[in-house]
């Protein structure tokens, strides 16, 4: 018999080779360490709407504080089929086709483990949310990486080759992971790009997940368009969304997927068993939370491009090349002129010696070669965050 002290990696599922912890969350502890300003995670570092601070404490006084319906207060699964109604004209039952989970990230985890099997293929478009990898790996299938190509010249868009994103889809193509507004890059894509996509799905009969988490943030008249709008899309769509972006409680982990009821009834198997539920007391403030005013989203949106005019600049002085985002709360950036080895070194050198934390370009990327050259911002700060992050940004024109 052996006797080894350290755990042998026969006990370890071959899953777990495929990628790493966190690189965004890696950068906030490593801000916390180096007292550095953290423009790497995508957490508001303001409150939250009294309205719904109060509803949720409301909530725990009325001794609100067990299980809810394992696939969601009925209150909330009510106030999401009226918003999906009333901004996107999507008519949904709210008794067959939601589920709501712990945050939009169980929700897309649960979705991928409800349709995925051995050998199917998730088509993924790079850069991407760190998440959206692992998650098809550990639900089975391959993720296929299509890219998204930053603006160039006189462009003022992140784009794709129509070609490309063709080739990517066969009779093993199970699903496409589109996330619009796009994180990292604030690409929001276009009614034209959206066409595509479902012809594409309806010709090789493939399910659209899409992740809609910043729906509400967009800049310079930009209008999302959610998929499952267009015709022959509502029945082979799930849409992710949730609370955290819109109402800046990240750490509620209220998200939610809706989708046609079969496969509604599947994810809610899947998520009864990773999770139960979410959070009782905060599903009945994310009712209230949802029934917020228009004026509300149009703040909202105002704040936020706000936030990206003001750090923008202070980017450019520094040396960076901005892409400038059309929605979302992040500016991708090109590192270029900084004359680092990579993205790695040259985010270790800002959070270590600048005092700024960001997300290394490589971290969105299945090889990371293609984000070499590239380093991630969030603008989800108060005004005086972002100009403390700029004051010490301009320590880099002296290097």
């Amino acid at each position: 018999m052996s006797d080894v002290a350290s755990p042998s990696k026969y006990f370890l599922s071959d899953k777990v080779e495929h990628f790493t912890e966190s690189v965004i969350r890696e950068m906030t502890r490593q801000a916390m360490l180096h007292n550095a300003v953290n423009l790497a995670q995508g957490f508001p570092d303001f409150p939250a709407p009294v309205e719904i601070k109060q509803a949720a404490a409301d909530a725990v006084a009325a001794d609100v504080n067990q299980y809810a319906i394992t696939w969601g207060a009925k209150s909330l699964r009510n106030a999401i089929a009226q918003q999906m109604q009333e901004w996107q004209g999507i008519a949904v039952d709210p008794e067959t086709q939601i589920t709501v989970c712990c945050g939009s990230t169980e929700a897309m985890i649960s979705t991928l483990m409800a349709v995925c099997n051995k050998g199917d293929e998730v088509v993924i478009f790079e850069p991407f949310y760190e998440n959206y990898g692992p998650d098809a790996i550990l639900s089975g299938a391959k993720p296929v990486f299509v890219k998204l190509r930053p603006p160039a010249g006189s462009e003022r868009e992140w784009t794709f080759d129509a070609g490309e994103l063709r080739a990517a889809f066969h009779h093993q193509t199970k699903a496409i992971i589109l996330n619009t507004p796009n994180n990292p890059t604030g690409k929001v894509f276009t009614q034209p790009e959206l066409e595509l996509i479902r012809d594409l799905c309806v010709e090789f009969n493939v399910l659209t997940i899409t992740d809609e988490i910043y729906e509400h943030i967009l800049y310079d008249g930009t209008r999302h368009i959610s998929i499952a709008s267009l015709e022959g899309m509502n029945g082979r769509t799930v849409t992710i969304n949730g609370l955290s972006k819109s109402y800046s409680v990240t750490g509620w982990r209220v998200g939610w997927a809706v989708g046609p009821a079969l496969i509604t009834s599947a994810i809610r198997k899947v998520h009864d068993f990773l999770t139960v539920g979410a959070p009782a007391p905060l599903q009945e403030a994310g009712a209230v939370a949802l029934g917020l005013p228009a004026t509300y989203y149009r703040s909202l949106a105002d704040g936020y491009r706000a936030r990206r005019d003001r750090l923008m600049p202070a980017l450019n002085e520094a040396g960076f090349r901005c892409f400038r985002p059309r929605g979302a709360y992040y500016v991708m950036t090109d590192i270029s002129a900084f004359g680092f080895a990579d993205d790695v070194a040259f985010t270790q050198y800002l959070v270590k010696e600048i005092g700024v934390a960001a997300v290394p370009g490589s971290s969105f990327y299945n090889d990371p070669r293609d984000g070499a050259k590239q380093a991630r911002f969030a603008f989800c700060k108060r005004d005086v965050t972002l100009d403390e992050a700029g004051r010490r940004l301009k320590k880099l024109r002296e290097r």
